[in-house]
């Protein structure tokens, strides 16, 4: 009897996934197997009909370009350091507003609002006031004295990538804010009450129990957040668009496609992104699996 309702439930299982399966497949599976096929021509934008197929050239002109591994560089950089801040931030605001504090409620909803915001108007919005001339920031900074003139933010290629990671933290912290209070609130309190009671100390209650219990939640946030990060276009776009400084790997296909209409070649470069992204997930769902079953 157990053994019918488990192959009823399989079976009604794959009924309701199909739809999304078929939706996957129309929106996604087509338009990556043109990408691919196209990697293989040396069709242009402004005519795609007229190719001839070029096997793997278009894979080995991207990758001996200088210009993909300074992406690939920039793509590394801002994804490691943006997510390790933003995981920080967002662990320590989720502690915070998971206690019982007064305006609690409020809190979390204002912690929403820089998620809220489109990355475009974001973008525009910072890089306004940060501007040399007339930004508030460098207002500010000159007022306390810190700065003597305006530091031109993002017209200098040395500060470009620390300004787009320090806007994207702002903007995506309450992501991982969400996701790391949502594992905040599946542990019973009654663990830290009698945690409490024992007189474990409040560090050792977070290091020994919260963290442990957090790490599935914590996870996952940082494995959406370091696929986001490594496909990163329109902050750094909007920013400073092509500037090699804070180019990636998404904005180095997009030129080779839209700007050079360089339609076989911008293919291979997106099929590259589509690797790299596949593999650095293939690698963080296996470290979550090992830890998940060293824990168990």
């Amino acid at each position: 009897m157990s053994a019918r309702l488990a192959r009823r439930d399989h079976r009604a299982a794959w009924l309701f996934l199909l739809p999304v399966i078929i939706v996957m497949l129309v929106v996604a599976l087509w338009p990556l197997g043109r990408t691919f096929f196209f990697a293989f021509t040396d069709a242009y934008l402004d005519d795609p009909s007229v190719y001839s197929m070029t096997g793997v050239d278009n894979f080995l002109e991207v990758i001996n370009d200088r210009s993909w591994w300074i992406a690939v560089k920039n793509t590394l950089i801002f994804t490691v350091i943006s997510v390790a801040i933003e995981t920080v931030l967002g662990l320590a605001i989720a502690l915070l507003v998971n206690e019982a504090i007064p305006g609690r409620g409020l809190a979390r909803a204002a912690i929403l609002v820089p998620w809220a915001i489109p990355v475009v108007v974001s973008t525009k919005i910072w890089e306004w006031m940060l501007n040399d001339q007339f930004g508030v920031i460098n207002k500010v900074l000159i007022g306390l004295g810190l700065i003597d003139h305006g530091v031109p933010w993002t017209a200098s290629g040395s500060l470009l990538m620390g300004v787009v990671i320090f806007v994207d933290v702002w903007m995506t912290t309450p992501f991982m804010v969400l996701l790391i209070l949502a594992g905040l609130q599946l542990i019973s309190s009654e663990i830290f009450e009698a945690a409490e009671v024992d007189g474990i100390p409040a560090w050792k209650r977070f290091w020994s129990i919260t963290l442990p219990m957090l790490r599935p939640a914590i996870g996952v946030a940082v494995l959406f957040r370091v696929l986001d990060a490594l496909r990163m276009f329109d902050l750094a776009y909007v920013m400073a668009a092509s500037n090699e400084s804070v180019m990636t790997v998404s904005i180095y296909a997009r030129d080779r496609l839209i700007s050079f209409q360089e339609l076989g070649i911008g293919s291979a470069a997106s099929t590259w992104v589509f690797l790299l992204v596949a593999l650095v997930a293939i690698i963080i769902i296996g470290v979550l699996r090992l830890d998940r079953a060293a824990g168990t």
